[in-house]
């Protein structure tokens, strides 16, 4: 269950007959005129983050996967690439703990750490907040890409606009390649698909073509980018991505 989106299932029973078919209409109008509301006030207020974004010539990504897909691992080796080059500051989601963002601080990178408590996934609310702690951190005022870690799943994430310019989609080899027909959501709402640790593919069943092609019959606009972290086979695509999204902001 979601503490703040709702997304339970919301199942009860009753121990008495009914005559009649009212489906409790009242109760489900309610439910949607609050979602609708909550919706309306995320996108309004995203809508400004991505304004502010720009008016300070950043690039903002959002990382969405499943726990364990190596979006961690990923922010670490494109810091280890790029630091040198662009400034990078990282908000971390998660439910519990700052590990990740611990991770990220130790490349030398500012971070900020969002703990949801119990939340699925981030909101621009959120994200807001977030920015301007980040700010105040040494070197946070000064960053030309913010990347967004939103907490590890596929389905709420996937609904809520951060006011990021870029979403990113990863699934990792060892999850299999049915999670773009599983969580379409995911798909049809990203701009880029990472298919993440290719140095495991020969000990697991995971069709790349497969993966890309279910991906790309739901978003035919999707960028999609294979390759391990690890061993930095593939990964010159994501990085040189990273540097024309950059170049491009100083350009606006």
């Amino acid at each position: 269950m979601c503490d703040a989106c709702g997304c339970q299932t919301h199942t009860h029973s009753h121990d008495h007959d009914h005559d009649h078919g009212h489906a409790h209409s009242r109760d489900e109008s309610v439910i949607v005129d609050i979602n609708r509301s909550l919706f309306a006030a995320n996108d309004a207020l995203a809508r400004s983050n991505r304004e502010h974004f720009d008016d300070e010539n950043l690039v903002v990504l959002n990382l969405i996967s499943s726990p364990g897909s190596g979006k961690t691992t990923l922010l670490e080796h494109t810091i280890d690439n790029l630091g040198g080059e662009i400034k990078i500051g990282v908000i971390e989601g998660d439910i519990e703990t700052e590990r990740d963002a611990d991770r990220i601080r130790a490349k030398g990178v500012p971070a900020i750490q969002l703990t949801t408590g119990g939340a699925c996934h981030l909101d621009a609310s959120m994200i807001h907040r977030g920015f301007h702690q980040l700010q105040k951190e040494p070197g946070g005022d000064k960053i030309d890409l913010l990347v967004i870690e939103n907490v590890g799943n596929l389905v709420c994430p996937a609904t809520f606009d951060l006011g990021e310019h870029k979403r990113i989609v990863l699934v990792s080899v060892p999850e299999g390649p049915d999670k773009p027909a599983k969580y379409p959501k995911a798909f049809t709402s990203s701009q880029v698909f990472l298919i993440t640790k290719t140095d495991l593919l020969p000990y697991f069943d995971f069709d790349v073509k497969e993966a890309t092609g279910e991906a790309l019959n739901l978003n035919p606009a999707l960028e999609v980018m294979d390759f391990s972290a690890t061993t930095g086979e593939g990964f010159d695509a994501w990085l040189d991505y990273l540097r024309t999204l950059v170049k491009q902001a100083k350009e606006r």
